[in-house]
C-alpha cells in the first residue's frame, strides 16, 4: 500500500512542478482513461485551493480542487475534480483524499454544506462520506453524474 502525503495550496502557491503535476494526472484520469475530451483548462482553477497527495516515490497520485462558497456552487463550497492515479486504485486512497479534502474545504472556508457534481457509478462512494444525492441527474460530456450535497 502506498503512503501518501497530502497538502493544499492555492492556485499562487503551486510550484511549475506540482501545476504540471495537476494537469498531466486530470489528463491522464479525465480525458484519456475516460475517453472523454473536453476543455479542462476552465479558468477555475485560479479561484481553488489544490489538495495534492503525493506517494513515496514522488509521484502525483491524488488531487482535488476546493471552491469557497458561491464559486462553484451557489450557497455552497464545493469540492471538484476528483481523481486518483491508477496506480493507487483500490489502496484507500480516494477515502483518505476525500477525507483530506472536506477537512480542508472546512478549515478553509468554514462549516458549510458541500455541493459536488459526482459521477453516478459513485454515488456509494461518496455516500459514505455523509452526500447525499439531489436527484438531480445530468450528462456531463456523456457521462452520468448526479448533484449531492454533504450538510454542514
Amino acid at each position: 500500500m502506498s503512503t501518501v502525503a497530502f497538502q493544499c495550496l492555492p492556485f499562487d502557491s503551486l510550484s511549475l512542478r506540482q501545476l504540471y503535476d495537476v494537469l498531466a494526472l486530470r489528463i491522464d484520469v479525465f480525458i484519456v482513461e475516460q475517453n472523454c475530451p473536453f476543455h479542462d483548462a476552465d479558468k477555475k482553477d485560479f479561484v481553488a485551493h489544490h489538495c495534492l497527495g503525493y506517494d513515496e516515490d514522488g509521484e502525483l497520485v491524488a488531487y482535488t480542487r476546493l471552491f469557497d462558497v458561491n464559486l462553484s456552487f451557489e450557497g455552497y463550497t464545493s469540492i471538484g475534480r476528483v481523481a486518483t492515479s491508477n496506480k493507487v486504485r483500490g489502496q484507500g486512497i480516494g477515502q483518505k483524499l476525500m477525507s483530506y479534502s472536506i477537512q480542508q474545504c472546512e478549515q478553509l472556508y468554514g462549516h458549510h454544506p458541500i455541493k459536488i457534481g459526482a459521477q453516478k457509478y459513485l454515488l456509494k462512494f461518496y455516500e459514505s462520506f455523509g452526500f447525499q444525492s439531489t436527484g438531480e441527474d445530468y450528462l456531463e460530456d456523456g457521462i452520468p453524474h448526479t448533484i449531492m450535497i454533504r450538510e454542514a
